[in-house]
């Protein structure tokens, strides 16, 4: 049984994309593979006709995987959050108070992470440090290296 897993509807729309080329483009592909090697002979010593075979069973599990996260999915409602403190889908400008770095993220599910593009997992040590804080509050980390202060400049949407 799976859980019920949160997105935001930019990262819910990401996965469909991600099934529809699936179903759409490697699904097909897959079979031409198949079929291509299957035209080759001999099916008991024939490694393409087994590596295809492979890959196409791979890919029906990620396929079947997708279809149950799609299913089990449910959208953030960005309208009924409370932008006064720092929660899921808040934008937060922090400031290391040790040697004065001033980040900007954005908190979201752990599915949606992307911390080159400013894309902070909830479940990081420091979304969780930061979760429910507001502007002007600090927040006491606890990082592998040690403890880091942060204060928040700027909660946003």
């Amino acid at each position: 049984m799976s859980e019920t897993k949160y997105y935001s509807e930019e990262g819910l729309k990401k996965i469909k994309a991600d099934l529809h080329r699936m179903i759409t483009i490697d699904r097909p592909e897959a079979s031409r593979q198949i079929a291509e090697a299957r035209d080759k002979g001999d099916l008991s010593e024939n490694a393409e006709y087994d590596a295809a075979k492979e890959a196409q069973g791979m890919l029906e599990m990620k396929i079947s995987k997708l279809e149950d996260t799609i299913r089990n999915a449910r959208i953030i409602d960005e309208s009924r959050l409370d932008t006064s403190k720092v929660l899921i889908l808040s934008n937060v400008t922090i400031r290391n108070l040790k040697n004065n770095a001033t980040m900007k993220y954005c908190i979201v599910p752990e599915s949606e992470a992307d911390i080159k593009n400013g894309k902070l997992s909830v479940n990081s040590p420091i979304a969780k440090g930061l979760l429910g804080k507001r502007t002007g509050d600090v927040a006491e980390i606890k990082v592998p290296a040690g403890v880091i202060s942060f204060e928040i400049l700027e909660v946003s949407r």
